[in-house]
C-alpha cells in the first residue's frame, strides 16, 4: 500500500471464529508493507487462511519500547504498517499503546479497522446493562490485589467487566465472593466465538460451584461481567468525606463505637456507617 507519508492501521482480528475477519480488514492486511503481530507464530495460521503473505513483525510487551521506534522510522520513510494481536482488538489489554502514541506524535496518520472485542462480545449477551461500563482489563495475580481493586468498584453503579485466565478463574471467583454480595449478578463468558462457547448467568454466591461443575469450567479465555450496585437515593448513601471518617475511627475503635462516632460527627445514619464499617473490616 502506497502512502507517501506511511500509515499505521490497527486491525482487529477474530478471538476465535476465522470468519470473523472482516472483508476490509483481509484487504488491508494484503495491501501494507509490512504486518507487525503480537505473536507470529500464533497469527500465521490465520493471516494463511485467508491468502495474505505479506512479511510479519514481531511485536509484543518485550520489544515494544525499541520496535516502536524503529516501526515509526519505516512508516516515516513511506511504508505503510498494520498492527494486529493474537486476538481482538488491539492495545485492549494487549500492546501496541507506545506504537500509537509515537506515530501521532510523529504525524502519521492511524486508523482503525474494527472487529472483534472480547469485552463487548461478553457485554452485548450478558443481559447486564450496557450503557454504562468499566473494563478493568486483566485482574492481579494476587488475591489480596485482586480483593483490593474489587473493593473499588464494589459501590459503583455500572456494570464491571474483566478478562481473566484460566488459572485464575476460580480464585478471581472466589474473591468476587468473599468482596460482593452473594445476590450481585455475575456473568462468566468463556472461549467466545469458539466451539466450546459458554456463557452462564448466575450470582457471585452461586458461581464457583457452577463453574467447578462444568467440564471444561476453568478452560479457555474469560470474561466477567459484574451487575453494578443498586442506585441508592443520597440520603442512603454515604460520601466520601463520611466514609474517610469513618476509615479513621475504626484504627482505634470498634466497629459500633466508630459507626457511633461518625453518626455523630456527620448527622448521617448510623446503619449506615455499621453497613459500611463491617464491609470494611471484612476486606
Amino acid at each position: 500500500m502506497s502512502n507517501k507519508n506511511g500509515m499505521l492501521f490497527i486491525v482487529a482480528t477474530p478471538i476465535g471464529n476465522l470468519s470473523d475477519l472482516s472483508a476490509r480488514a483481509i484487504s488491508t492486511l494484503k495491501e501494507v508493507d509490512l504486518i507487525a503481530a503480537e505473536d507470529t507464530r500464533h497469527s500465521r495460521p490465520l493471516l494463511q487462511h485467508h491468502g495474505i503473505d505479506q512479511p510479519l513483525q514481531a511485536y509484543h510487551e518485550h520489544n515494544e519500547g525499541t520496535m516502536a521506534e524503529r516501526l515509526v522510522e519505516r512508516m516515516q520513510a513511506g511504508e505503510s504498517i498494520a498492527l494486529i494481536s493474537d486476538a481482538g482488538t488491539p492495545l485492549i489489554s494487549d500492546p501496541g499503546y507506545s506504537l500509537v502514541r509515537r506515530a501521532r506524535e510523529a504525524g502519521i496518520p492511524v486508523s482503525p479497522i474494527p472487529g472483534a472485542s472480547a469485552l463487548i462480545a461478553g457485554l452485548s449477551v450478558s443481559g447486564l446493562p450496557t450503557d454504562s461500563f468499566t473494563f478493568y482489563g486483566f485482574m492481579p495475580r494476587t488475591s489480596s490485589k485482586r480483593r483490593t481493586v474489587m473493593a473499588e468498584f464494589m459501590d459503583k453503579t455500572e456494570t464491571a467487566i474483566f478478562y481473566e485466565s484460566s488459572h485464575r478463574i476460580l480464585a478471581a471467583l472466589e474473591d468476587l465472593q468473599a468482596v460482593f454480595p452473594a445476590e450481585r449478578k455475575v456473568v462468566v463468558a468463556r472461549e467466545l466465538t469458539k466451539l466450546h462457547e459458554t456463557i452462564i448467568n448466575s450470582t457471585v454466591g452461586d458461581i464457583c460451584e457452577i463453574i467447578q461443575e462444568n467440564p471444561y469450567g476453568q478452560k479457555g479465555e474469560f470474561v466477567v461481567l459484574l451487575e453494578g450496585a443498586p442506585e441508592l437515593k443520597k440520603s442512603d448513601a454515604l460520601t466520601v468525606e463520611q466514609k474517610r471518617i469513618l476509615t479513621v475511627l475504626l484504627k482505634s475503635c470498634s466497629v459500633k463505637t466508630a459507626s457511633e462516632l461518625a453518626a455523630e460527627i456527620t448527622g448521617s445514619k448510623k446503619k449506615l456507617f455499621y453497613q459500611e464499617a463491617l464491609r470494611l473490616v471484612d476486606l
